[in-house]
């Protein structure tokens, strides 16, 4: 959108010269008048008035309105276009949750499952700007939710997930590899993988190292959770006799080592979970190490636009001089 600055505003006061030359004007106007003495006035008494008489002020009209311009030319008028672009930087995210049924352990609330999908849904909320997809996993892998910007949609699938939709098991390598297949065409500036798991690769036919390492060569890079707690944790069991579900203490075995190579292969970082708010924590610190940079670039463009009111200067002065050399050139 246009619009005039002044680069020397201040040149404005001189426009104050205007109001003793006007006062100058008339008085002198007053003052000069001529008389002359006559015996009768009725020979002139219906003579009009000759548009000179008028026409001559216009002389003064234009000096004022030429000094006028030249003080806006001293102001320094300039046209100043200005328009803003903003820019993200793209960042692709596809998250992969191990749904395996030792998810179900109560050392988080509600479950380690429960807990991951609404950290990882607060997560998705605080990233408009990005794209964001869902991988899920245990014995096998799926896509849950290709990328996407609609995070409504892809939350809305996470709430469709629960244990035990594939076969159990823990296969953290085809998980990871589904991941990176989603990610590899993507064009975004930024290409990240959550990877979160509460045990120890055990399934699938791709190990896990050799799916990061196809992740480094598409330059991706892989945070790693692992979820649990330290120690032992309440995992679900079904009684032999009564076919009932108790909760039974048993280890927690998470192959961190293995998740700690993925992150290094990749340029990511591995993270340990031990309950809600340390969870909630560690995707905190992912937002912020992945934060997407909106660059708001403001461009203008100035001209100095005073050459047409110069211009105006000297027309508005050419045509006093030519009128005063011309039609008025015999009024004083």
């Amino acid at each position: 959108m246009g619009r005039f600055e002044f680069a020397h505003p201040e040149y404005f006061y001189l426009l104050l010269l205007l109001v003793p030359a006007v006062a100058w004007y008339i008085w002198k106007e007053r003052k000069f008048n001529a008389t002359i003495l006559v015996s009768t006035i009725k020979p002139v008494l219906n003579a009009g008035r000759s548009f000179k008489a008028y026409l001559r002020h216009i002389l003064f009209v234009f000096r004022l309105l030429a000094l006028v311009l030249l003080i806006i030319v001293l102001a320094r008028p300039q046209s100043t276009r200005s328009w803003e672009k903003s820019f993200t930087e793209g960042i692709d995210i596809m998250l992969a949750l191990d749904i395996s049924g030792s998810m179900l352990a109560r050392d988080f609330k509600p479950d380690r499952l429960g807990a991951s999908k609404e950290i990882a849904i607060e997560f998705i909320s605080g990233r408009r700007n990005d794209r964001m997809g869902l991988v899920v996993f245990s014995g096998e892998s799926f896509t849950q939710c290709p990328l996407t910007t609609d995070h409504k949609v892809l939350v809305n699938l996470f709430g469709n997930i629960k244990s035990g939709m594939i076969e159990d098991g823990t296969a953290i390598g085809v998980g990871l590899a589904n991941a990176v297949k989603r990610l590899k065409d993507s064009n975004a500036i930024s290409k990240v993988i959550i990877l979160l798991t509460d045990g120890v690769n055990n399934m699938g036919s791709v190990d896990p190292l050799t799916a990061a390492e196809i992740a480094r060569t598409f330059g991706i890079r892989v945070y790693t959770i692992g979820v649990g707690s330290m120690g032992t944790a309440p995992y679900p069991v079904q009684n032999p006799f009564t076919g009932a579900v108790i909760f039974q203490d048993m280890p927690v075995e998470i192959d961190e080592e293995m998740l700690q190579e993925i992150a290094d292969i990749t340029g990511g970082k591995y993270f340990r979970a031990t309950d809600n708010e340390k969870l909630r924590e560690i995707y905190g610190m992912i937002d912020k190490l992945e934060k997407s940079k909106i660059d708001i670039r403001e461009y203008s463009k100035r001209q100095e636009r005073y050459m047409w009111f110069a211009f105006a200067a000297a027309l508005v002065l050419s045509g006093e001089i030519l009128l005063k050399n011309t039609i008025l050139k015999n009024i004083p």
